[in-house]
């Protein structure tokens, strides 16, 4: 029976290539000359520091530009609130999103179920197996969930079986 794994996963090397990217980016605009405004990228989160909170949501608007470029999703970013950092500074720390929680695992499984469609959903750790006999069943079940709003992780279709 065909089978695939919906994962949520963020590829490391493209988002180094996202950060340097950006950080080339804003180091030679015009509208942030003196402002310092530093990108910087952790394991699991994204550091934005600048002078003024504006500048902060351009880096950000930047930033999110080049990943759509390099093929990163939207909702792998979990944006926090801007927050001064003294000195006349303010950061924002985005976290980035790897694994599917439990909470959204079962979220999926529910709207397949939901869905009419002739698969099955099962929540294996940080992943969810779907099986259904027609590999265009599963196709579309992946392409309905990739454009669901009630999904608030960045989807890929990994270990696909025929």
């Amino acid at each position: 029976m065909p089978s695939y794994d919906l994962v949520s996963k963020i590829d490391s090397g493209e988002m180094k290539n996202v950060i340097a990217m950006t950080q080339k980016e804003i180091s030679s605009r015009f509208d942030f000359k003196n402002s310092n405004t530093t990108i910087e990228l952790t394991e699991n989160t994204v550091e934005l520091d600048s002078s003024d909170e504006e500048k902060l949501k351009t880096a950000l608007s930047v930033l999110r530009e080049k990943m759509i470029k390099r093929n990163i999703g939207m909702r792998a970013l979990e944006p926090q609130d801007i927050r001064p950092s003294g000195n006349m500074r303010f950061k924002q720390t985005l976290n980035l999103k790897n694994g599917i929680d439990k909470d959204s695992a079962k979220k999926i499984t529910k709207i397949i179920k939901d869905s009419g469609m002739k698969v099955k959903a099962q929540i294996m750790d940080d992943k969810v197996r779907v099986e259904g006999k027609q590999i265009d069943e599963l196709q579309e079940v992946y392409h309905m969930l990739k454009g669901h709003k009630d999904v608030s992780v960045e989807l890929q279709m990994e270990n696909m079986k025929r």
